[in-house]
C-alpha cells in the first residue's frame, strides 16, 4: 500500500495527540495567546464538547488586523470559520491532501462518532509522506545491497 493510501490513523498515532480547543465566547486575543503558547496555527472551537468552528492565524490576520478590529473585545465566534471541514479515521492521506488543497485550508479535525479524536495539518501530511518515502528508500537500498534494513 502506498503512503498516500494509508488511512490517517497511523499518522495520528505517530504525532502528539493533544488537541487544543477554545470556547466561542473567548476573546480573540486569548485565542491567539493560546495558539502562541501551544505553538499551533489553529484551535478548534467547541461548545459543550461539540465542534462548532475553527479559528486560525489566517482568520486573525484577515478578520481582525485587516478590518482594524480589536482582538481583546472581539469574540472567537465572530471570526471563526464555520462550518468546519473535517475527516474521519477512514480517510486516507491522499484524501486529506486533496481536501486541504481543494478547500485551501491548513487544518483538518478528525471526528469519530461525534468525538474529536485529533487534528491533522498540511505539515503533518507532508512530514508523513516524506518519512514514509525515506523508509521505502532504506528498504530498497537494503534490498539492492543485500544488507538487512
Amino acid at each position: 500500500m502506498s503512503q498516500l493510501e494509508t488511512t490517517i490513523g497511523p499518522l495520528l498515532k505517530r504525532k502528539a495527540t493533544e488537541v487544543w480547543s477554545i470556547s466561542p465566547h473567548t476573546s480573540v486575543y486569548d485565542a491567539i495567546k493560546l495558539m502562541a503558547d501551544k505553538r499551533v496555527g489553529a484551535l478548534l472551537v467547541t461548545d459543550q464538547g461539540r465542534l462548532v468552528g475553527i479559528i486560525s492565524e489566517r482568520d486573525y490576520a484577515r478578520k481582525i488586523i485587516l478590518q482594524e478590529k480589536s482582538s481583546k473585545t472581539t469574540r472567537v465566534y465572530e471570526i471563526m470559520t464555520t462550518p468546519v471541514t473535517f475527516v474521519s479515521m477512514q480517510h486516507t492521506v491522499s484524501d486529506c491532501m486533496r481536501i486541504i488543497t481543494e478547500k485551501r485550508i491548513r487544518h483538518l479535525p478528525v471526528i469519530e462518532d461525534d468525538t474529536i479524536v485529533g487534528i491533522v495539518s498540511i505539515g503533518d501530511l507532508v512530514n508523513w509522506i516524506i518519512s514514509e518515502q525515506q523508509e521505502t528508500i532504506r528498504h530498497l537500498e537494503a534490498y539492492i545491497t543485500g544488507v538487512a534494513a
